[in-house]
This record gives structure tokens, C-alpha cells and sequence, in this order.
């Protein structure tokens, strides 16, 4: 018994976190991470994590969310691999000096940008993606040369065990670390000085990780969410429309993601058709009775679920269910659900909803739809279906979002050659392929000069003549150069 109280108060603390992040330093002072082989063993072993230990990764997301082994594999696992393959293959490239050019006020001379790791980065996971928004970030961390500490998230605790457990086993725990445990632990990796933070969740989390992140100048790669809007025109393949919005509503955890449609906008004249198509085709994807499928993941925990209650049931919003509505509490279960015509001011329009409801707001015309969105703070991601070129050269000119879709939802996180970031309340800076190289990396400016060359005019005593020939030199042209080396004037 005595034993079983003193594990009970092992803890993980700031004390705790100062030692390990002086071990990482010296880890990370000697050299290892820097070189090529090192990155590649490592990635090559995140890769090895998510071939070998599939079905258990499946059984941990399915633990923590109900998740669908569907979305599972194809949304956290397979992306996982994806980008893992990418930085191996890019690797020795992204890690080559960029050749820059060089001024005539240099001359002769040569420069380059050498991409250089920041250090020790600290990594705070989402429990939503738990699996992929955990170790994807590692990849730039580790292919950029940094030793790294993940914190997973609590609320998945399945998956979070499972990292632990998988990064233990196959990386480098002189450099790579995995801290579990709660909001206790998150603060105590928090009061110390770190490289660089990525944090994904939520922006009142994340205002409480910058602020943290101040009080040492750490640089910070916050990705949060937002109210990613998806406007609806008419004279569109609505049915294939309605079947990406759901897919990337509810085929995405359930609406539980942060580029996740999060509200619909149309005009009063289509909604009805839409609504109808997207009854029917949630009908086909989901039956009868959605409570029941088992393609649609539960709810996170208890606190969510009542969170998402309570925007359905407040007084503006409880009418205007044209679908679903059902719930299960026991098993953490909301079905799909359409509401139309909200008021503006209700709480499901003023806070992020991540979850499966979906208001639809309507417009007399759907260039209005542009000016609503702009009216809120800058979402995550912004979706538009319309076949008009005039709409969407207008949406991409004037519609301020992390990311842009037209004609489909979500599908920009899965191109590697985009990057993956938010703007304003949505987050800063961005990540995925060669942009997570980059977020991890200094870009360190290097100028090559030889002794020959060397030009008095940059010496004291400074003279009216030199100061002639530096003008010409930095402002002017060959002319004016010479011009200024023979003291003739402009006459």
C-alpha cells in the first residue's frame, strides 16, 4: 500500500521539465541532431511507428473518439506516412545552402541561406486528429535538426499512452521526449525556454501558450480554428456539392476538426433545395438512425457534449432544426444536425462549433455572403461551390482565410505543397512539406568575400568625391558610377 501512495505522488513537474530540457540542450549542443543521418533514422522510424503498429493505432483513435477505422487510417495514419516519405525524399535538398545574389556595393563577393535547426522545440497536441497532429509536426522538428519534447493531449489518453509507449521504443529519447499528463504538466513545460512552440487547439489556450512563450522571446506556430464558412451558390452538381460538405463536416470526425465546415451560407432561394440534398445524402451516408453508425465518431467527453447542447438547445437556435437534433448521452452521441435561418447574435454563431451541427444562414444575393464572412474574425479555411469564374476570382480576391477551397472542403490539408496555416484569431504560421522544414528552421544569412577588391572609398577620411561614388554605387546606375569616379556632375 505505502508503495502504491508513493506513485501515486510522482508527478511530473517544472523541476522535472527544467532537467530534461537541460539534458535535450546537451543532447542537442553535441552536434547529433545536425546531421543527415540522424534525421533520416528518425524519420525512418516515425514511418516504422505508423506501418508496424497500425491496428493499434486504429484501437487507440477508436478508444479516445469512436473513430472510424475509414478515417482513422486514411486521415491520421496514411497522411502520417505520406509526409514522413516526403521529408525523406526531400530531405538532402531542403538542407542545401540557397544560392543568393549578391549587390554591386558587395562586389566582389557570394551568399547564400543556410537552413539551420532553432534548437529544442516543444510540441503541444490536439486531441482531435491525435495521432497525426502529434508526430506530423515532429517530422518538420526532427527533418529541420531539433531535439523535441511532445506533449499529446489529455483528452485522448489512449493514443497519448500509445505515443509514449511507440516513441520510447523507436526514437532517440537523448533527443525526442514525450511528457503525458494534464493541464499541471502543460504548465510546468510552459515555464521554460524553449526554441520554438507549436501549439494546436483552441485560441484561448493558445492566447495563455504566447503569452507563456513572451516571457522568453520564444517564437511561437499556433494553429487554432475558427468559423470556417462554406458559401453555396446556385447552378452547381448539387448533389456532389452536398456529399463533399458532409464528408468534410461529418466524415471528418464528426465535425470535431478545425477546417471542418463550420456554418453555410446561401441564398433564400436555394436553401431549400440544399437542405433537401443534404437531408437525403445524409440519409444515404448515415441511415435512419445516425445515433447508430458506426462511421460517425462520438463525442470527445462529457464537458464537449454539453457545450454542443447548449448551443442547440438556447432559445434563438432550438426552432430552426430542419434535421436531426437527437442525442445520447450516455454515449457521447449527437446526430447530424441542420439548422436554418439562426439568428446572427445566437452563441452557435459567435463561437467556434466543432462539432456536428450545422447552421445555414441565408442571403439575398450571394455576393453578400463575402461581406458576412469578412465581418467575423479571419477563419481557418473558406469554402465555395459555384461555377461562376466572376464569384470565384471575387471569393479568392476578397475572402481572408487560413486556406481556400472551391468546389470541395478540406481537401487542401492533404496537398504537401501548400502550406497549412491560419491568419489572424485562426493562428500564425504554417506548416506541412517543405513549410515544416521551414517553421523549424533559422534561415541564416552568410556573405563569402576574398581579401581582393578592397575599395578605400567605404574609409575614413570621408570626402565629398566618396561620398559621390557611394551614392552612385547604391542608387545610381553604370553612368552615374562613372560619372562620379571622373567628379563629373549631372549638368
Amino acid at each position: 500500500m505505502a508503495s502504491t501512495v508513493e506513485e501515486q505522488k510522482v508527478h511530473f513537474d517544472s523541476k522535472d521539465a527544467l532537467t530534461m530540457v537541460e539534458e535535450l540542450r546537451g543532447s542537442y549542443g553535441s552536434g547529433k541532431t545536425r546531421s543527415y543521418e540522424w534525421r533520416e533514422s528518425q524519420l525512418k522510424n516515425i514511418l516504422k511507428v505508423a506501418a508496424n503498429h497500425e491496428q493499434e493505432i486504429v484501437d487507440a483513435l477508436r478508444s479516445d473518439l469512436s473513430k472510424p477505422e475509414f478515417e482513422a487510417y486514411v486521415q491520421e495514419i496514411s497522411m502520417l506516412k505520406n509526409s514522413c516519405k516526403l521529408a525523406l525524399k526531400e530531405l538532402r535538398n531542403w538542407m542545401k545552402p540557397e544560392k543568393a545574389k549578391t549587390s554591386l556595393t558587395t562586389f566582389p563577393s557570394s551568399a547564400e541561406i543556410v537552413s539551420e535547426p532553432l534548437g529544442v522545440i516543444l510540441i503541444i497536441s490536439a486531441w482531435n486528429y491525435p495521432f497525426l497532429l502529434s508526430l506530423d509536426p515532429v517530422v518538420g522538428a526532427i527533418a529541420a535538426g531539433n531535439a523535441v519534447v511532445l506533449k499529446p493531449s489529455e483528452l485522448a489518453p489512449a493514443t497519448s499512452s500509445l505515443l509514449a509507449k511507440l516513441v520510447g521504443e523507436y526514437m532517440d529519447s537523448s533527443s525526442i521526449r514525450v511528457v503525458e499528463g494534464a493541464v499541471a504538466e502543460t504548465s510546468a513545460l510552459l515555464e521554460q525556454k524553449w526554441d520554438k512552440i507549436c501549439y494546436t487547439g483552441n485560441g484561448r489556450v493558445g492566447r495563455i501558450v504566447m503569452t507563456s512563450a513572451a516571457k522568453h522571446l520564444t517564437p511561437v506556430l499556433l494553429e487554432l480554428g475558427g468559423k470556417s464558412p462554406v458559401v453555396v451558390d446556385s447552378g452547381i452538381n448539387l448533389q456532389v456539392a452536398t456529399r463533399r460538405i458532409i464528408v468534410g463536416k461529418w466524415g471528418c470526425n464528426n465535425g470535431q476538426a478545425c477546417i471542418s465546415p463550420d456554418y453555410i451560407v446561401t441564398t433564400k432561394d436555394f436553401a431549400p433545395k440544399l437542405v433537401d440534398s443534404l437531408k437525403c445524402e445524409l440519409e444515404n451516408f448515415y441511415g435512419k438512425n445516425p445515433l447508430e453508425s458506426k462511421d460517425l465518431s462520438r463525442i470527445v467527453n462529457s464537458n464537449h457534449f454539453a457545450r454542443l447542447i447548449k448551443l442547440l438547445d438556447e432559445d434563438k437556435v432550438s426552432g430552426k432544426i430542419v434535421l436531426g437534433g437527437e442525442r445520447d448521452k450516455t454515449n457521447l452521441r449527437i446526430a447530424p444536425t441542420i439548422l436554418l435561418d439562426v439568428s446572427r447574435d445566437s452563441l452557435i454563431m459567435n463561437e467556434e462549433i466543432f462539432g456536428p451541427l450545422l447552421p445555414i444562414l441565408t442571403v439575398d444575393r450571394v455576393e453578400e455572403s463575402f461581406d458576412l464572412i469578412n465581418s467575423g474574425t479571419k477563419p481557418l479555411a473558406a469554402y465555395l461551390f459555384t461555377n461562376n469564374k466572376k464569384l470565384k476570382e471575387h471569393f479568392v480576391r476578397t475572402v481572408s482565410a487560413g486556406g481556400l477551397v472551391v468546389n470541395d472542403t478540406t481537401i487542401h490539408l492533404a496537398v504537401p505543397s501548400l502550406p497549412f496555416g491560419g491568419v489572424g484569431e485562426s493562428g500564425m504560421g504554417a506548416y506541412h512539406g517543405k513549410f515544416s522544414f521551414d517553421a523549424f528552421s533559422h534561415k541564416k544569412a552568410v556573405v563569402y568575400r576574398g581579401f581582393a577588391g578592397d575599395a578605400s572609398v567605404r574609409y575614413p577620411p570621408y570626402t565629398k568625391g566618396k561620398l559621390r561614388l557611394l551614392k552612385a554605387l547604391i542608387g545610381g546606375g553604370i553612368l552615374s558610377i562613372i560619372r562620379a569616379l571622373f567628379g563629373w556632375s549631372k549638368a
